[in-house]
């Protein structure tokens, strides 16, 4: 290991561990990005210019670090002391069962309809260039979309939570 490396992780190694705390706000979560840190910086230490305080730049690799971390937590699992007992967005047989009755609907549909539909919501375009698309008026963008969705409120089961968000206990959207 390079000697001045050792000196400037045992003199400011407790400062960025601390730094890093207050980043993640968890102790164990940040004595491993403090860890990932300081081997990357490790492994562009011989680049770097040491006559100056290479601090700035190990802060800039935990707040990247961090920031991709955080992002791929939103792909990750996430524990929970009391599982749901209604289905949650990965139950994939709810799942499929709310988009084959939201598939029938839309196929009970005029074209018109549907498309509007499917244009404003999946696809969520504006009025404006939905109408630009179908070749139609912004208002008659409007009235599609009004009459569709008023006809699959009637095709849909009512009992099929196809708007309901995980705060209301269902993870389909």
């Amino acid at each position: 290991m390079d000697a001045d490396f050792v000196a400037f992780v045992r003199r400011r190694g407790d400062h960025h561990l601390r730094t890093a705390v207050l980043l993640t706000g968890d102790w164990h979560a940040a004595e491993d990005l403090t860890q990932s840190c300081l081997g990357k910086l490790y492994r562009v230490w011989h680049r770097l210019d040491t006559t100056t305080d290479p601090d700035a730049y190990l802060r800039r690799i935990m707040v990247n670090t961090h920031r991709s971390w955080w992002r791929a937590r939103w792909r990750r699992e996430v524990p929970r002391a009391d599982l749901p007992d209604l289905p949650g967005p990965h139950d994939l047989g709810e799942a499929n069962a709310v988009a084959e009755d939201v598939r029938a609907a839309l196929a009970g549909l005029p074209v018109r309809q549907r498309t509007a539909l499917v244009l404003r919501f999946f696809a969520d375009l504006p009025e404006a260039e939905v109408a630009d698309l179908m070749g139609c008026s912004p208002g008659t963008v409007k009235t599609h979309t009004h009459r569709g969705l008023q006809a699959m409120r009637r095709l849909i089961p009512p009992a099929t939570d196809v708007n309901r968000t995980e705060e209301e206990g269902s993870g389909i959207r």
